[in-house]
């Protein structure tokens, strides 16, 4: 286990992410401080062990986890207020950020980071220090950052579980342009089309429309915040979108072919998304099996799992509509999916990949 942070660390935000930093630095013996302008936003964090309220004298890290709008100007107050301490933020944008920190006075402690980690749900309640576990932890320092305030940010990353990134910050905000912002943005999209659909239709929903829509339940307020904040570099990348939507709606019904390369270019895109410790996808597979909605089935189908000798990469269940019956569906090395489907029936379940 990493040794904790030499000194105390002040989180000041109580929100999803600050909360959840929080408690994973407890976890690691670290002394951590929490600070709210949101008093029951702290209350709740403290009475989830995530540390003791109130500021602190000489903190060696201040993490900023407050609103976007609100992360320049409490970056500064905290250069200010704590001339010794590294400060850092959890932002999802950074070039904007920097070039505005980098005027202030002390700007050489500050070194922005950005983990890949969150949820639909927001809050100290939905907050977990498990939250950032093999996740990418982006890093994006100044070329005038101090050496040792990047290394105590990047130390950071991996004390939660992060996997740190040192990047550029305009190359960050190009990237998260294509894998986040712009994928929330189509999220939102394809929900906004079920508002106008008959019930009989939403009925046929599956486990897809789920996953496609799932992250559009996200805090409104949030991403009109960072939607703006990348403005130019999502822009760029929805422009891409709509000449690939053009040619999808020339193509359907007319050109199959053309249709089949937008086809086998979005399946190629699926397997460069990097998985479980950095894996590419196309190295697992995915075992389904029928499991009855009751209490004590689940913990049986992961114990006959285990017996099995296959490890468990990732697991989700869907509830099937109308039966009391739902789908677990387990993430194996495609290599011993086979393996596991013959274990799993040879047990009474129902399963296939």
């Amino acid at each position: 286990m990493n040794e904790p942070l030499s000194g105390p660390v002040l989180v000041i935000g109580c929100g999803l992410i600050g909360t959840s930093i929080a408690l994973a630095l407890t976890e690691t013996g670290a002394t951590v401080h929490l600070d709210d302008i949101r008093a029951a936003n702290l209350e709740l964090a403290v009475s989830r062990g995530a540390g003791s309220p109130g500021h602190v004298e000489a903190p060696v890290l201040v993490v900023v986890a407050v609103p976007p709008a609100e992360v320049a100007a409490t970056v500064a107050l905290a250069l200010a207020e704590w001339p010794q301490a590294v400060v850092t933020d959890v932002a999802s944008v950074k070039g904007g950020l920097q070039q505005q920190i980098g005027r202030l006075a002390g700007s050489e402690r500050y070194v922005g980071s950005h983990p890949m980690a969150g949820s639909e749900r927001s809050g100290p309640m939905a907050a977990s220090a498990r939250l950032f576990e093999g996740r990418p932890w982006a890093v994006t320092a100044a070329a005038d950052a101090k050496p040792d305030a990047v290394d105590l940010v990047v130390r950071l990353a991996g004390l939660v579980g992060g996997v740190p990134l040192v990047m550029d910050a305009a190359a960050h905000d190009r990237a998260v342009a294509l894998v986040s912002h712009v994928p929330h943005v189509l999220s939102v999209l394809t929900a906004a089309r079920l508002n106008d659909a008959p019930n009989d239709h939403l009925a046929l929903a599956g486990p897809g429309l789920r996953d496609v829509t799932r992250i559009a339940g996200s805090d409104i307020a949030l991403w009109q915040d960072i939607l703006g904040a990348n403005a130019d570099e999502i822009r760029a990348v929805l422009e891409l979108v709509r000449t690939d939507l053009d040619r999808v709606i020339s193509a359907i019904g007319d050109d199959a072919g053309s249709l089949g390369e937008v086809l086998q270019s979005g399946r190629d895109g699926t397997q460069l998304i990097p998985g479980k410790h950095g894996d590419k996808v196309a190295e697992f597979a995915t075992v389904f099996v029928s499991v009855a909605d009751q209490p004590g089935e689940l913990p049986r189908v992961m114990a006959d799992t285990g017996e099995s000798g296959v490890n468990i990469e990732d697991i989700r269940i869907d509830h099937e509509l109308g039966r009391p019956v739902g789908q677990v569906e387990i993430t194996v090395l495609a290599s011993q999916a086979d393996t596991l489907v013959k274990a799993l029936i040879a047990r009474g379940w129902s399963a296939y990949s």
